[in-house]
C-alpha cells in the first residue's frame, strides 16, 4: 500500500479544512429558506463561527512563520470558543426551547466568553493554556501541546456541547416523523471528537480539532439536501397536533403519530395527492374558513387547518399542513351566535309587543288628563312617573340587548376627540371636562360614544352639577379612564355596580353601569372601579389596541 508522502499528507490537510470551511460559507446563502427566525439566526451563527474555524486552520498550517502559526491558531481558538455557543443557540431555538431569550444566561455566557477569550490571547504571558515546537511527524508543521487551561475549557466546551446534542436527541425521538437522515448529520458533528482524540494519542493524525469538517457535512446536509425534513421535524415537535407534510405538487411526504390518529386512511399514503386521500382538508386550504368539522368517538370536533411553507414560499419546497383543535372556540361563537339570536328575538319582543301598548296607555293618559284636567292630581302624576319610567325601561332595555353584540366594525378613534363630542351630547350644567392626555386606539365609535354618555351620566347624577369630569390615558397599560370628584363609589359596592338593576338613586333604572359593561365586554375590554386622585369614582377601561 503507498504511503502518502509529507507534503501531500500537508496538502490533503489544508484542502480537507477549506473544503469545510466554503462548505460552511456557501451554505450561508441557503438559510433563507428555513422558517423559524431563531433557528435561522443561530445556524447562521454555527455556520459562520465553523467556516472561520476551519479558515484558521488552513491558515495555521500554511503560513510561513511561526509568528502568523500563532496568530492563526490563537484565532481560531476564538472562534472554536464562540461556535459553541452559537450550536447551543442553535439547538435551543430548533427544539422550542427558550434559553438562548433569557437574559440571564445571555449575560452569563457573554461573560465565560469574554473570561476564556482573555485567558486564550494571554497565553504568551502565562503559557497555561498551550506552548508548541516544531515537529516533522506525519508533515513538517507546528505541534501544539496543550496545558491544564487549555483541558478546563475543553471540558466545558464538550459539556455544553452535549447539552445540545440531547436537546436534538429528545426532539428526534418524541416526534413521530422520520428523522434518520437529520440523525445521521447530528452524528457526524460529533464524529470528529474521534479523530481530535486520536491526533491526541497517536502520531497518524496532527493533533488539531476536526470539528468544522463536522459542521460542514451537517450544513451541507441540512442547506442542500434535507431543508425540508428539517422544517417539518421543527414544527411537529413544537405541536403535539396532527402534521401532515407535502412536497411542493401537494403529494403527502410524511406524517406524525397525531395525524394517522386522526385520519386512519393516511397510512401508507406517501407519494399520494392530498385530495385524493383527504379531499376536505384540501378543501378547507382553499376556504376563507378553514375550520373542519369530524364526528369523533360519538362527539363534534373542530380543527383549524393551516399551512406553513417549507423556507420561503418562493423556494417552492412544499409545505406543511397542521390541524389545530379549536373545538372550544367553535362551541362558545355557535352558543354566542344563539345567544344573540335571542337577544334579537328579546329586543323585538320589547319594541313591539311592550312599547306599542306602552304609547296606547301614555296617549290615552295625556287626552285623559286634558279632558278632565286632572294634572294636579297627586294619582295622576304617579300615573305619570310610572309611564315615564316604564318608556326609560323598555329604551334601556333594547340597549342592552343590542350593545352586547361583539363590535365588527373597528376605527381608529382619539381620546379627546370622543371625550369632547360625548359631552356635548350630555346635559352637564355648570360642570367640567378636563382631558389630562390624548390617546389613539381602535374602537366601535358608536357604542364608544354611548360608553363614554352614560359614563358622564353617572358622574353628573352622583357628583352634582358642578362636578369635574377627568378623562386621560392610564400610565402603566393600555387603556384610558374617566373619573370625577363627587362622591365616589364604596369599595364594598364596587364589584356589584355593573350588576343589572343596581342603582343609588331612587328615580335610577339600574341599566347605566349595566350597558357600560356591556359595551365594553363588546370591544373586547376590561374595567374596573378605583378611587380617584381626589376621591370621586375612577373607571379604569384596559385591554384596548392602541394606534401608533
Amino acid at each position: 500500500m503507498a504511503v502518502l508522502s509529507a507534503s501531500s499528507l500537508s496538502l490533503l490537510y489544508v484542502c480537507l479544512f477549506t473544503v469545510a470551511a466554503l462548505a460552511c460559507f456557501v451554505s450561508l446563502t441557503q438559510l433563507q429558506r428555513i422558517t423559524d427566525s431563531d433557528t435561522r439566526r443561530g445556524l447562521w451563527a454555527l455556520l459562520l463561527t465553523s467556516g472561520s474555524w476551519a479558515t484558521a486552520h488552513v491558515g495555521f498550517l500554511v503560513s510561513p512563520t511561526t509568528e502568523l502559526k500563532l496568530g492563526w491558531y490563537t484565532f481560531g481558538l476564538v472562534v472554536g470558543l464562540a461556535a459553541v455557543g452559537a450550536w447551543l443557540y442553535f439547538c435551543s431555538a430548533y427544539t422550542g426551547r427558550t434559553y438562548h431569550q433569557n437574559p440571564t444566561y445571555r449575560r452569563l455566557a457573554v461573560v465565560v466568553y469574554v473570561v476564556l477569550v482573555a485567558v486564550k490571547v494571554t497565553n504568551p504571558l502565562h503559557h497555561a493554556y498551550f506552548t508548541t515546537t516544531a515537529v516533522a511527524t506525519p508533515f513538517p508543521h507546528l505541534s501544539v501541546y496543550t496545558g491544564p487551561l487549555h483541558w478546563t475549557v475543553m471540558g466545558l466546551s464538550y459539556a455544553l456541547a452535549f447539552v445540545g446534542y440531547f436537546m436534538l436527541l429528545e426532539l428526534f425521538t418524541q416526534i413521530d416523523l422520520d428523522t434518520r437522515a437529520l440523525f445521521a448529520l447530528v452524528g457526524i458533528t460529533g464524529l470528529p471528537v474521534v479523530f481530535d482524540l486520536v491526533g491526541y494519542t497517536t502520531p497518524f493524525l496532527i493533533d488539531i480539532t476536526y470539528e468544522p469538517v463536522g459542521v460542514a457535512v451537517f450544513a451541507v446536509g441540512v442547506a442542500f439536501v434535507y431543508i425540508d425534513q428539517f422544517d417539518a421535524v421543527q414544527l411537529a415537535g413544537e405541536r403535539d397536533v396532527p402534521v401532515i407534510a407535502l412536497d411542493a405538487d401537494n403529494h403527502i411526504r410524511d406524517t406524525n403519530r397525531a395525524a394517522r390518529t386522526l385520519f386512519p386512511n393516511l397510512d401508507g399514503t406517501e407519494s399520494t395527492h392530498l385530495e385524493t386521500i383527504l379531499p376536505r382538508v384540501a378543501d378547507c386550504l382553499d376556504s376563507d374558513e378553514p375550520i373542519l368539522k369530524m364526528q369523533q368517538e360519538g362527539s363534534i370536533r373542530y380543527y383549524r387547518v393551516t399551512e406553513a411553507p417549507y423556507g420561503t414560499t418562493e423556494a417552492g419546497l412544499g409545505r406543511t399542513i397542521v390541524l389545530t383543535d379549536v373545538t372550544d372556540r367553535e362551541m362558545y361563537r355557535g352558543e354566542l351566535e344563539r345567544q344573540n339570536e335571542r337577544l334579537e328575538r328579546f329586543a323585538s319582543l320589547v319594541s313591539h309587543d311592550l312599547r306599542n301598548p306602552l304609547n296606547v296607555a301614555t296617549g290615552r293618559f295625556e287626552l285623559l288628563r286634558e279632558e278632565e284636567e286632572i294634572t294636579a292630581n297627586t294619582h295622576a302624576e304617579a300615573v305619570d312617573r310610572a309611564l315615564t319610567r316604564m318608556d326609560d325601561l323598555i329604551e334601556q332595555t333594547l340597549t342592552l340587548a343590542r350593545e352586547g353584540k361583539p363590535v365588527d366594525q373597528w376605527d381608529a378613534v382619539s381620546l379627546s376627540s370622543v371625550a369632547s363630542g360625548c359631552w356635548k351630547m350630555v346635559e352637564t350644567n355648570t360642570a367640567e371636562l378636563r382631558v389630562a392626555d390624548d390617546l389613539e386606539f381602535k374602537a366601535g365609535p358608536t357604542r364608544l360614544q354611548r360608553l363614554f354618555e352614560n359614563l358622564f351620566r353617572n358622574a353628573l347624577d352622583h357628583g352634582g352639577p358642578d362636578v369635574t369630569v377627568t378623562v386621560g390615558a392610564l400610565p402603566d397599560q393600555a387603556g384610558f379612564y374617566i373619573s370625577d370628584d363627587g362622591p365616589g363609589i364604596p369599595e364594598s359596592d364596587r364589584d356589584s355596580v355593573f350588576d343589572l338593576g343596581y342603582t343609588t338613586r331612587e328615580e335610577g333604572t339600574g341599566f347605566g353601569l349595566a350597558i357600560v359593561d356591556e359595551m365594553v365586554a363588546a370591544h373586547g375590554w376590561g374595567i374596573e372601579v378605583t378611587e380617584g386622585d381626589v376621591g370621586g369614582a375612577r373607571f379604569e377601561i384596559t385591554g384596548i389596541e392602541t394606534v401608533a
